[in-house]
């Protein structure tokens, strides 16, 4: 039989603006690459969305005390940069999300390299913390803080920011309580982390006030099944809550 036809590609509907005062702002190149992967992504990608509540005083405490010994460094961790550390560590724990969906086949990493998400102006813009399991939350604190200043020079190498093998968006700093971060392909999955706040939380049987956050994985739903996504987001989740195991 003859091949079937290829479907025309959707147009885009036609500008409304029912009389109301308005500017036209032409899109920039990064604002339409951005429009068009993000379709693609949710047209093509069906995404399982996993979300878990993560106790964040121990992480704190750690940070305070990592930090005041890194003072003589001129290094100062983020509580960002250890949840980069604890994505990377749980993504080679458990390689079954560590991976790339390719047709016929699929790609499993050996090495967790993660997009981290950075707002620039007119857009965002994903640098990566290249082998981020393996790598000391100093080395990544002072390679995040490098990427990020160049990214928003507009100064990154295109290897700095394409590729990666999962990616991490915190929007805790705006106050966002909790969100399904769209997958940024060919990646299979992103973290979302939403912001830190004091909450009644189960500590020991007991009802306490704890500082708590949020975090959703978005998965790529073809390549990884929701019991994978849910051992990674418990792994991730045990990190955080007890950070000297990911210092091992």
């Amino acid at each position: 039989p003859a091949p079937a036809a290829a479907s025309p590609a959707p147009v885009a509907a036609a500008a409304q603006d029912f009389g109301i005062p308005h500017e036209v702002v032409k899109l920039s190149g990064m604002r339409k690459t951005i429009a068009r992967r993000l379709t693609e992504s949710k047209q093509q990608v069906p995404h399982i969305y996993l979300t878990v509540d993560i106790q964040l005083d121990k992480l704190l405490k750690l940070r305070g005390e990592l930090n005041a010994g890194l003072a003589s460094r001129n290094v100062k961790l983020s509580v960002n940069d250890m949840l980069i550390k604890a994505l990377g560590v749980a993504l080679i724990e458990v390689p079954e999300c560590n991976v790339q969906f390719a047709g016929d086949q699929m790609l499993q990493f050996k090495r967790a390299d993660i997009s981290v998400a950075v707002s620039i102006p007119g857009g965002l813009i994903t640098p990566i913390i290249a082998d981020a399991g393996g790598k000391g939350v100093a080395a990544i604190s002072t390679a995040m803080k490098d990427l990020a200043t160049r990214a928003k020079e507009g100064k990154l190498k295109p290897e700095e920011y394409q590729g990666g093998t999962a990616s991490l968006s915190n929007m805790g700093m705006f106050g966002i309580k909790q969100f399904e971060a769209v997958i940024n392909p060919p990646q299979a999955m992103i973290m979302a982390i939403g912001a830190g706040e004091k909450r009644p939380f189960v500590v020991d049987d007991s009802l306490q006030i704890a500082t708590v956050m949020s975090a959703t994985g978005s998965f790529d739903h073809r390549a990884i099944d929701g019991a994978d996504g849910a051992r990674l987001m418990q792994l991730f989740k045990q990190l955080v809550e007890n950070p000297i195991g990911m210092l091992a």
